[in-house]
């Protein structure tokens, strides 16, 4: 029997068979090659720390609000884990007009050896991608939000705080923009050594230097014009805010969690009159640039930049583990950081 990963507690994860169904007429079968786990917002899910394990998000208001008594939390277990999965189509309902057995197919899909989905929930897999770049254009497509809405523009000095995925291909893009000059801030050295090689020209290590102060230091006592911060940490977007010129712009790229510590708003923030921009969030609609921007727009982009060979991938997925061996994967990921970039798994 097929299998597939499941938290049934925080931090506690088991492979767990399952059965097949029938198909319904406009569902399609995938077998997985490759998946991939978001290292943000997949380790806030896996650690059991997301806002969604005590309040709910009302659409109405767009205020997250306590849980009623005996109300259950949007966010509980046992659930599955995993983003992006790349996979071939093994069998079609008898309604499903997009597919044929045998495509090669990709989509949110979890962690699991097949799935049994509507032919709508996934797309077609462009010849030109690598299987390794179908499953990163999740952090390209919040990476290229969080540059435009930086507005980042040619001759701009760019900070990018955090060099995960996302910070990773946000490099990429700032340099894709126009700026004259992109400063990488990551304690991992593994992901400072990736940013060198993806396009930033400086890397700094936080835990080395003052990183307000060399920022400045780098570019003539100003700070640089836009800040983009995609490590959620609050004392990186402190940093953020402490890099950046008077009257700059700060994008806070990365879903926070719990109390905001090392935050202290009554500094610069205060005193230099700059621009804080949240709205990296692609499922966020509609777009502060909509209609002329929507969510369908944003992916053909990344899949063109990928097709043009703008964007890379290369060493981006470490580490790769077998499915096997997942679950092991997600301990390294969540106690030995600085030996990862971003989970890839695959399949036999």
């Amino acid at each position: 029997m097929p299998r597939e990963l499941i938290a049934i507690a925080p931090r506690k994860l088991v492979l767990r068979e399952y059965e097949e169904r029938p198909l319904k007429p406009n569902e399609v079968r995938v077998k997985s090659i490759l998946s991939s786990e978001k290292h943000g917002t997949g380790l806030l899910i896996y650690r059991g720390v997301t806002p969604f394990h005590e309040k709910k998000y009302d659409s109405k208001t767009g205020l997250f609000l306590p849980l009623k008594p005996g109300e259950a939390p949007p966010e509980r277990y046992p659930r599955p884990l995993g983003n992006m999965t790349v996979g071939i189509v093994t069998e079609v309902g008898d309604k499903v007009e997009r597919f044929r057995v045998g495509d090669r197919v990709y989509g949110y899909l979890p962690i699991r050896e097949t799935h049994t989905v509507p032919e709508t929930s996934i797309e077609l897999a462009p010849s030109e991608l690598s299987n390794e770049e179908l499953v990163c254009i999740d952090p390209a497509v919040v990476a290229l939000m969080a540059v435009r809405e930086g507005h980042i523009r040619l001759g701009d000095k760019v900070a990018v705080f955090g060099l995960g995925a996302i910070g990773l291909m946000t490099i990429q893009m700032a340099r894709l923009s126009g700026a004259i000059l992109v400063i990488g801030v990551e304690p991992i050295e593994k992901r400072r050594k990736l940013a060198l090689r993806y396009g930033a020209d400086i890397v700094l290590d936080p835990r080395k230097y003052d990183v307000g102060l060399e920022i400045h230091e780098l570019t003539n006592g100003r700070g640089v014009d836009v800040t983009l911060e995609c490590s959620g940490s609050y004392r990186a977007l402190h940093e953020a805010i402490r890099s950046t010129r008077y009257g700059g712009t700060i994008v806070p790229v990365s879903w926070y969690h719990g109390e905001a510590r090392g935050l202290y708003l009554g500094e610069e923030w205060h005193f230099n009159r700059q621009v804080m921009i949240s709205g990296a969030r692609v499922e966020s609609e509609p777009y502060r640039e909509y209609p002329g921007w929507d969510r369908r727009r944003v992916y053909d982009t990344v899949i063109e930049l990928f097709k043009r060979r703008r964007l890379t991938v290369e060493g981006m997925l470490d580490p790769i583990v077998k499915f096997e061996e997942v679950i092991e994967g997600y301990r390294l990921i969540d106690e030995r950081p600085e030996e990862t970039v971003k989970l890839g798994v695959v399949y036999d």
